[in-house]
């Protein structure tokens, strides 16, 4: 019941900045919790960050803790990722997900999540 639309990718230098957006629609949004996942070349979908459409609560995976910061535009119901400092290790095919199942023990398993979007790229040169 929920699309999911990311954009904002796109090629960057070492140490520069960049903002995704995941643009949402879809009925009972926000009962979902929204999150954004990365996958590189030859390796495994990783969990970056996730947040709730309504509240302060964030989450982040230790690489970019620090560095990323997911917020919420529930006016434009659009999921952001703001992305400092990048390096070459954030390349990849960044996706936003919502899950209606997620807790605390379970906000970084793919598994989880209901709806994907298609993704939009990250590469970070050297």
């Amino acid at each position: 019941q929920v699309q999911l639309v990311e954009s904002g990718g796109g090629l960057v230098q070492a140490g520069d900045s960049l903002i995704l957006s995941c643009a949402a629609s879809g009925r009972d949004l926000y009962t979902y919790a929204m999150a954004w996942f990365r996958q590189a070349p030859g390796k495994e979908r990783e969990f970056v960050a996730a947040a709730a459409w309504r509240g302060p609560n964030t989450y982040y995976s230790d690489s970019v803790r620090g560095r990323f910061t997911i917020s919420v535009d529930n006016a434009k119901n659009t999921v952001y990722l703001q992305m400092n400092n990048l390096n070459h290790a954030d390349t990849g095919l960044y996706r936003c997900a919502a899950s209606s199942q997620i807790t605390m023990q379970t906000m970084q398993r793919e598994s989880r999540y209901n709806y994907w979007g298609r993704g939009t790229q990250v590469t970070v040169s050297s």
